[in-house]
């Protein structure tokens, strides 16, 4: 009988897989934020153990307000980073395609990537008004500018044979898109995105502040009220953590979509 063949992963010990490595810092930090709190090292009342931020965490979520928060957030990221994503996609495209848009394009998008982002929020907000426009216009703001420059980079920097090869095979423009161009750029794309992401978790934090009556910045905001500290480092760290979440789920699509790479980290093993 054939034997199956094991997967590295599983034959690869424990303490030498990549998850484990990477979670030994945020450990050890941990156990040095705990230690240094309960042993009075640093005030309680500015930076209590991860312990007293957890009961608070458990705190709100018994309430029901964490499940609130989280999907109110959640959406408003969502519509942000769509919006931001698929405008910065597009303008990408064009100006890096075309002379013509380029000239057009860039000169403008390079000066509004020079404004302060939120530098803006009082603009947005006479334009907006306080309510959930402001807050998504932001966050789409915020994720556009890496996304597009990545994208325009990416672009300019594939093979000119590569696109000779689209002009000898007389591809039409959508076929030289879906097989050439965007193939090609895509680890420029994907690293704007991973970048965008965490522009948008940024965003929303101080999105969140403007008038906000629901979401985590709403919980926030009401703990600040009441000098609940760790319920506001409570929020912090959920923010933080769906910014992990979502890296995770982009470098993870990354890895399945350029498998066709040579693996820097093979290199080095071998």
């Amino acid at each position: 009988m054939e034997r199956r063949k094991v997967p590295a992963e599983r034959r690869t010990p424990l303490y030498r897989r990549p998850g484990f490595l990477r979670a030994l810092a945020p450990l050890a930090l941990l156990l040095l934020w705990q230690i240094a709190s309960t042993s009075g090292w640093i005030s309680a009342k500015k930076l209590p153990a991860p312990s007293v931020v957890l009961d608070a965490g458990l705190e709100i979520y018994r309430s029901g307000q964490l499940g609130e928060a989280l999907l109110v957030s959640g959406e408003r990221a969502l519509f942000g980073f769509l919006l931001g994503a698929v405008l910065a996609l597009v303008l990408g495209i064009v100006a890096g395609l075309s002379k013509v848009g380029e000239y057009t394009l860039d000169p403008p998008l390079q000066m509004l990537r020079t404004i302060p982002l939120f530098g803006l929020i009082p603009l947005f907000i006479i334009w907006f008004g306080i309510g959930e426009e402001p807050k998504i216009y932001l966050i789409a703001l915020g994720v556009f500018c890496p996304l597009y420059l990545n994208t325009f980079a990416g672009i300019r920097q594939l093979d000119p044979k590569l696109l000779e090869l689209g002009r000898t095979l007389q591809l039409t423009l959508a076929e030289r898109l879906r097989l050439l161009i965007v193939p090609g750029a895509l680890p420029q794309i994907l690293v704007g995105v991973r970048q965008s992401l965490g522009i948008a978790w940024l965003s929303l934090i101080v999105a969140e502040q403007i008038n906000a009556s629901a979401g985590l910045g709403f919980v926030i905001n009401n703990a600040r009220e009441f000098l609940r500290t760790d319920i506001v480092i409570f929020g912090l760290i959920i923010y933080s953590l769906l910014g992990l979440a979502t890296d995770s789920i982009v470098r993870a699509l990354e890895h399945r979509a350029l498998r066709w790479r040579p693996s820097l980290d093979r290199g080095i093993r071998r």
